[in-house]
């Protein structure tokens, strides 16, 4: 569509009192009948009051609460952190009342997945070096790179075995100098999901040998004794012996890992974790709900759709209980954002300073604006059940697991509860991915886009020039997940991101 004839501002509900700046708007630009910006020129992607808002009174965008006016603001004002913030207000949680059946499709579509002996589907095929404990992570790095490509010599150590995607070593910075109880259990809940992930053939787990995270408890808590290989560094004489026997390990699975084979199997086998990180202004205009679209469709053919980041759903709560399958389903949603507020006061932190400055930059003013616009990834479909962090996901639809905000931590608890894709919006132009499953990354603006595009995999501009509509981007999104999920590697797996992005939640003190 040519620029020149775009409004240059977004109304996004007829009830806001606030656009949003498609372009910058300088002093004097005309932004709603008798309405001029004022003497402050408005960033692209910012807000822009339309009608006068009194000291304490809400401000709404997308029809909801932003946050309150903190002193007069006039037409024409831009309006961000030096006038509007948070404040409490009364959320009727109307438990399961836009719940509704959902329409799924008539003909199913399908990709070319891995179809592993349990039954399980995988989108990728790799072998899996975990770790216990950091003291073992370079060991495990050691082991990895034996088999990475080297790019100035043009050799590839996996060449012979073309369906094996590679060898990759989840390192991590804790597994010692924890606590007992939560902390503990939590790390070894993460460190099983990703030792049963579907994209994984073979996995074998590295310790030293007297951490808190002892392989032989852990392997038996999580039940994974006799489906992995495990050894120590201590009992194996040191690091050098170690590398070697993790070497002979992958070398001796080699065989068998490459006989994985695509057939073609339902969409119903996608497990796609949702998750945003750079976030702007037009992150809850464009991609997001261009994403939410895309999720519609994931549940429509029998799949499941994985939100996550409860500190970026707070304030927006309510919106989800109304689509709860049940009462018992929004409770639990609701409770973990009591457990949060718990949280964040205890550490003498708020859930305000959730947006980074980046986001902050890009126009989101509060969490309340940021939750808004990040629950819009999750579509419209109901809200099945809620997990916690890196539980294993067995419900199908759309579904809710409790994780931090900090994009590498909650896709991590995603992966571990069985996400095979991960989709991943940004607005600032986050970098990033999440091996074993492959991310698609959706650039929330053209711009953005155009300067990253050795990054960026999906441009959700489109939306904003009106190129295209949020259903189109959408039905572009799906297709691309099936593509992906056939082995199309994805923008950030060229790179080869997605072993330094592990970053298992570390909850509790460190001692």
């Amino acid at each position: 569509m040519d620029a020149a004839t775009l409004s240059p501002t977004i109304r996004l509900h007829h009830d806001d009192g606030v656009l949003i700046a498609r372009i910058a708007l300088a002093p004097g630009t005309v932004v709603a009948p008798g309405v001029t910006v004022a003497e402050r020129r408005i960033p692209p992607g910012h807000k822009v009051a339309i009608r006068p808002h009194a000291i304490g009174e809400p401000i709404r965008r997308y029809g909801q609460i932003i946050g309150f006016a903190t002193e007069a603001i006039a037409p024409g004002a831009w309006v961000h952190t030096h006038n509007c913030a948070m404040g409490d207000f009364a959320k009727d949680y109307a438990w399961g009342v836009d719940a509704k059946p959902t329409l799924y499709a008539n003909t199913p579509a399908s990709f070319e997945g891995i179809r592993r002996a349990d039954g399980r589907v995988a989108t990728r095929n790799y072998i899996g070096i975990i770790t216990s404990v950091n003291c073992s992570a370079h060991v495990a790095d050691l082991i990895a790179r034996q088999f990475e490509p080297n790019p100035i010599t043009g050799t590839n150590p996996l060449a012979d075995w073309p369906h094996v995607d590679g060898v990759v070593a989840l390192t991590h910075k804790t597994g010692c100098g924890m606590t007992m109880g939560e902390p503990l259990t939590l790390l070894r809940c993460t460190l099983a999901g990703f030792a049963r992930h579907a994209n994984f053939s073979h996995v074998i787990a590295i310790g030293l040998g007297c951490e808190v995270n002892q392989l032989a408890p852990m392997l038996d808590e999580q039940r994974l004794a006799g489906r992995l290989r495990s050894m120590d560094i201590q009992d194996n004489g040191g690091a050098r012996k170690t590398v070697d026997k993790g070497i002979a390990f992958v070398r001796e699975v080699l065989d068998e890992s490459n006989t994985a084979r695509r057939e073609m199997v339902p969409a119903s086998e996608l497990c796609v974790a949702l998750q945003c990180g750079g976030s702007d202004g037009y992150s809850g205009i464009s991609a997001n709900p261009a994403l939410g679209a895309a999720s519609d469709l994931v549940v429509r053919h029998g799949g499941t759709v994985i939100l996550s980041e409860t500190p970026e759903t707070y304030g927006a709560e309510h919106l989800l209980t109304r689509r709860a399958a049940s009462r018992e389903v929004g409770e639990k949603l609701v409770e973990l954002m009591r457990w949060w507020e718990r949280y964040t006061e205890r550490e003498e932190a708020e859930m305000n300073a959730n947006p980074s400055p980046g986001n902050k930059a890009g126009g989101l003013t509060t969490i309340l604006e940021k939750s808004l616009g990040a629950m819009a990834k999750a579509g419209t479909t109901n809200l099945m059940e809620v997990y916690r962090y890196a539980e294993a996901v067995t419900q199908k639809g759309f579904v809710f697991m409790d994780t931090p905000g900090y994009d590498p931590v909650g896709a991590t608890g995603q992966v571990a509860g069985g996400a095979n894709l991960m989709c991943f919006t940004t607005g600032r132009g986050s970098v990033f991915g999440m091996k074993p499953a492959p991310s698609i990354k959706l650039a929330t603006n053209t711009a953005m886009y155009e300067r990253m595009s050795d990054d960026m995999d999906v441009n959700c501009g489109t939306v904003l020039t009106g190129d295209e509509s949020v259903a189109q981007c959408g039905e572009r999104i799906f297709e691309l997940m099936l593509k992906v999920a056939s082995g199309e590697p994805t923008k950030s797996e060229a790179l080869g991101f997605g072993a330094s992005e592990f970053a298992p939640w570390t909850i509790g003190a460190t001692m």
